[in-house]
């Protein structure tokens, strides 16, 4: 669709049901890769990149068909292939996980250079220092082509110089079938690094310290099939509770892990916004004009940065002035310029956002990125 048309101004109502995280499937539709068997992954979400995965899958070899709606079931024992060509990779980040695969699987893997979004430079050296730790050499000599040769994988000690999610679920990848200890210090926690590893785990993987900084990885030499159901999506289920909030309304939100929300709920408690906490649901409601509150972006555990527009969009409309700091990634405000256009106050200056609240937005023509 190249235009949605929005006629604003009402309260959102009712009730939602949310998707399996994206961020958690697209490191486990390849990762899928490492058994040469047969899984069925539940809870996937009818998300673009999640359609590249599974072609992507298909171009190596692999066998996929959906049973239903959201459950795919992935026969790997077929997948003959270890290149992933730019046409492939070019509209996904998440396409460079099938390097750690490609590796671990056949020992060599060459896939062409990741696209997808674009919130400046975000490099994979962390990636590539972890593969040569693990005894792999890496040229990008061939055509913006990563040639990886890792034909004896080893254990080592991985000190990521940054918290990386990318690199942190890359070396696990790499990681689960060397040969010896892997150890991964300064390691990204992210509810979706521990999705990961639990459905390595299912398929006879030796994972420990998933969702600390220090993961643990006995290699072992089998992976075998399994029935996994991917955790839902944080960052959908955070977007709900700011726009119930935003527009003054009342919604469930359900299939949620609460935990998972609790940088999100705490921050919303902070602006007036009341929010309960159930089983597997999250309800939240909004009867006035929201408060003025700080939001700094970090690694998880803290506020999520992919949440971060949505949470400046909210303190536009609320009392008083806000800041937002994004501790995360650069030019990470290029969306300002378009709640601008709507009627917001907001100065941007490097990584920081002062938002002079207004009472409301008014509609206009905008563009997404």
């Amino acid at each position: 669709m190249d235009k949605i048309f929005i006629n604003g101004g009402n309260p959102l109502k009712g009730e939602v049901n949310v998707s399996g995280a994206k961020n958690a499937v697209l490191a486990i539709l390849p990762a899928a890769i490492l058994a040469q068997d047969v899984c069925v992954i539940e809870n996937v979400p009818d998300i673009s990149d999640v359609a590249m995965m599974v072609r992507i899958l298909h171009q190596l070899g692999a066998r996929v068909k959906y049973i239903n709606d959201n459950t795919l079931e992935i026969d790997t024992s077929t997948v003959n292939s270890y290149v992933v060509t730019h046409e492939m990779t070019k509209h996904m980040r998440a396409s460079y996980y099938l390097i750690g695969t490609l590796i671990s699987r056949f020992g060599r893997a060459k896939v062409a250079m990741p696209g997808g979004c674009n919130f400046g430079v975000r490099p994979i050296d962390q990636h590539i220092k972890g593969f040569e730790i693990l005894g792999s050499v890496v040229d990008f000599r061939e055509n913006a082509m990563i040639n990886v040769n890792a034909e004896n994988l080893s254990g080592g000690f991985v000190y990521l110089d940054i918290v990386s999610v990318g690199a942190t679920i890359n070396v696990m990848l790499a990681a689960v079938r060397a040969k010896g200890l892997t150890v991964i210090e300064n390691a990204a926690k992210e509810p979706h690094i521990v999705d990961l590893a639990n459905f390595l785990n299912s398929m006879g993987a030796d994972i420990r310290g998933a969702g600390t900084d220090v993961i643990k990885i006995k290699g072992v030499d089998h992976l075998h099939g399994c029935t996994y159901s991917i955790i839902p999506d944080q960052i959908e289920a955070g977007t709900f509770m700011v726009a119930a909030a935003a527009t003054r309304g009342e919604v469930l939100i359900k299939n949620v892990i609460p935990k998972h929300l609790e940088s999100i709920t705490a921050k919303l408690l902070q602006c007036g916004v009341y929010v309960e906490e159930f089983d597997d649901s999250i309800l939240v409601k909004c009867t006035g004009r929201p408060k003025r509150c700080n939001v700094k972006t970090m690694p998880h555990p803290g506020f999520p940065t992919d949440m971060q527009p949505q949470f400046t969009t909210l303190l536009s409309i609320a009392e008083g002035t806000s800041i937002v700091s994004e501790g995360v990634w650069d030019n990470r405000f290029q969306y300002v310029d378009q709640l601008l256009r709507m009627g917001a106050n907001i100065t941007v200056n490097g990584k920081a956002a002062t938002i002079e609240g207004v009472e409301h937005l008014n509609g206009s023509p905008v563009k997404g990125g």
